[in-house]
């Protein structure tokens, strides 16, 4: 991925605004969830991904009461 950045101003709110080529680039749209972490001195911002709440796999998804869980962790469920 070709590197891109911008340099921007946080507002009185402490708001900033994500460039939209990054936006595109990461394909984030209006309402994803986005983690934003703090990492040794620097701040992450990373689109959130759904994933297995048990195993963090983020392939062969299933909803259950609002929560994500994988086929393979399903099968163990089951199995209980």
């Amino acid at each position: 991925m070709k590197k891109l950045y911008s340099i921007r101003k946080i507002d009185n709110l402490g708001r900033i605004v994500i460039p939209m080529d990054l936006r595109k680039a990461l394909e984030i749209h209006e309402w994803d969830d986005l983690r934003i972490a703090l990492e040794g001195n620097a701040v992450t911002i990373r689109k959130e991904h759904d994933s297995c709440t048990f195993c963090g796999s983020e392939k062969n998804l299933t909803s259950f009461e609002n929560k994500s869980v994988c086929k393979s962790c399903l099968a163990k469920l089951k199995e209980i």
